[in-house]
């Protein structure tokens, strides 16, 4: 049996913390997972920038509030659930994906949780587990199933590669360059068409 695990950011939904640079004017914010390989540490520099313009929680969950999915996202995961089970396993965290995923019509999603102060601060994070997404994955098969994986970002590239299909999507130049074996696709129709060659 098989199951698509897909990346949620630069997938399914714009970067939420460059929205959250644009809403608030401040560049630093847009470094992401598709600048900096080592999650740990990107994460570490976000939450120092955080503290040091005085942001909390609410502020950016106010923006993801305004973030809609990227056109025509919504209805190729819709075409996709109907081919095959579908996940989202998502570097992102728990405070965060709700509002994304009522929009996206409530798919499955792991992915993790904040550590949040009493009085809004964001102090630290969770891992669901180590390397989540490769071991997202690895269990999923232990369980049984085929996975079929995609993103865009550094941090996809072990749940691709492990994977008996994996695939790119509106990924840099870098990584595209980086990883030539990976087909690499820029519309949802492509990938989807993609995907659905490689199930059965």
């Amino acid at each position: 049996m098989d199951i698509v695990c897909l990346d949620l950011e630069g997938v399914l939904v714009p970067e939420i913390w460059i929205a959250f640079a644009e809403a608030t004017g401040i560049p630093e914010f847009r470094r992401t997972t598709r600048d900096e390989p080592n999650y740990d540490k990107l994460m570490r520099y976000r939450i120092d920038l955080l503290d040091k313009h005085g942001f909390k929680l609410d502020q950016i969950q106010e923006v993801i509030s305004t973030i809609d999915p990227l056109i025509g996202a919504e209805d190729f995961l819709n075409r996709l659930r109907e081919k095959t089970q579908v996940v989202i396993i998502s570097d992102t965290f728990s405070q965060f994906s709700a509002p994304l995923m009522k929009k996206l019509k409530w798919p499955s999603i792991f992915c993790n949780t904040l550590e949040v102060a009493s009085d809004g601060r964001i102090t630290g994070y969770k891992m669901r587990c180590e390397q989540s997404k490769l071991t997202t994955v690895r269990a999923l098969q232990s369980c049984g199933f085929d996975t079929i994986a995609a993103g865009d970002s550094y941090n996809d590239l072990q749940m691709i590669r492990a994977s008996k299909a994996g695939f790119l999507f509106r990924s840099t130049e870098q990584i595209k360059k980086d990883n030539p074996d990976l087909a690499a696709f820029e519309t949802y129709d492509d990938f989807y068409a993609a995907i659905v060659k490689s199930i059965g």
